[in-house]
């Protein structure tokens, strides 16, 4: 008898101690900019449904090129990541997901070709006619679409202040371009393996001063794996790729004594982006932009990226939750 009350009172004790836990939805909306319905993954933090008065910041995490909404839970575990936090004492926040197809979350250069290229539903696997993209104007669609609809939607903290994006590769420069293209909805960045200075030409690895390519066939040499997927995105000119380029974007908002965002950024040491996040990182030094940098051991892969999103997260939290 006394065993098995010991036993319950475990039980019992083992339950209070687990730690409270998020929710994690699938949901969707019109997206104006792009001219169809998307889905998005919303990670609501424990507090929020038994918290009705309350409101919370919002950290925006951007998928990478082939990806989709469902990646940053099924492959890095961030709603886990984000219960540890909370459970450690962390800021609540909630986190969206959104479905970025590839379009590398800028306005693009080009229409998609042919009319309504299925860019589909990646979450669901579909390429219905009703979820083919119209237009790719991938910046608004997250800056002004979807950041309007979650604040609309849920119990948000609906200004700057408590607005942050993450993202990894394909995400991370779509994450920092977003935020200094608009600061005056992102308060911060965070770029895991972003693709930081896509007109870095060497050397390698890196060294001061960089060198970056000036014409077109060059830049097309050096991306000719994913040249097709990124050309309609960036354009075919050194002036389109400049006019994307993330030091050009800090250079005018610094020039312009502008609101600066804050930003982080790491890379795997053994990453084939790494000459680009210490060429943009030592060029946002020349500018006088302070940032948060660092490198870890690690590849260009889901295994570094699980390892380190608790990073972005907490950093992020610091800076948008207070």
């Amino acid at each position: 008898m006394f065993a098995r009350s010991l036993s319950v009172a475990c039980i019992g004790l083992s339950l209070q101690l687990a730690p409270p836990r998020g929710t994690v939805r699938v949901e969707r909306f019109f997206a104006p900019a792009l001219g169809v319905e998307k889905h998005y993954v919303i990670y609501l933090p424990p507090s929020y449904g038994t918290a009705p008065g309350r409101r919370y910041p919002v950290a925006y995490y951007l998928h990478g090129l082939t990806g989709n909404e469902a990646d940053w839970v099924a492959l890095a575990s961030i709603d886990v990541v984000a219960d540890s936090l909370v459970a450690g004492g962390s800021p609540e926040m909630i986190l969206v997901m959104p479905d970025g197809d590839d379009g590398w979350y800028t306005n693009w250069e080009e229409p998609p070709e042919p009319y309504g290229a299925c860019l589909a539903d990646t979450l669901l696997n579909r390429a219905a006619p009703a979820l083919c993209v119209v237009r790719g104007r991938y910046e608004d669609y997250i800056a002004r679409d979807l950041v309007r609809h979650v604040d609309s939607t849920y119990r948000t903290l609906a200004d700057r202040q408590h607005r942050g994006i993450a993202g990894l590769s394909m995400g991370g420069f779509g994450a920092v371009t977003i935020a200094l293209e608009h600061p005056d909805i992102f308060s911060a960045a965070a770029s895991h393996s972003g693709v930081l200075s896509p007109l870095y030409a060497g050397p390698h690895p890196f060294a001061a001063p960089a060198h970056y390519h000036t014409s077109i066939d060059s830049v097309a040499a050096d991306w000719r794996g994913i040249w097709g997927a990124i050309a309609p995105a960036f354009g075919r000119t050194i002036a389109s790729w400049t006019a994307r380029d993330p030091t050009q974007l800090a250079r005018r908002l610094a020039a312009a004594h502008g609101p600066l965002p804050a930003l982080f950024i790491d890379v795997g040491t053994a990453d084939r982006l790494v000459d680009q996040a210490r060429a943009f990182h030592a060029e946002l030094a020349a500018l006088g932009v302070a940032s948060t940098y660092a490198e870890w051991p690690g590849k260009h892969d889901w295994k570094y990226w699980h390892a380190h999103v608790g990073e972005s997260m907490r950093w992020l939290a610091e800076r948008i939750a207070h």
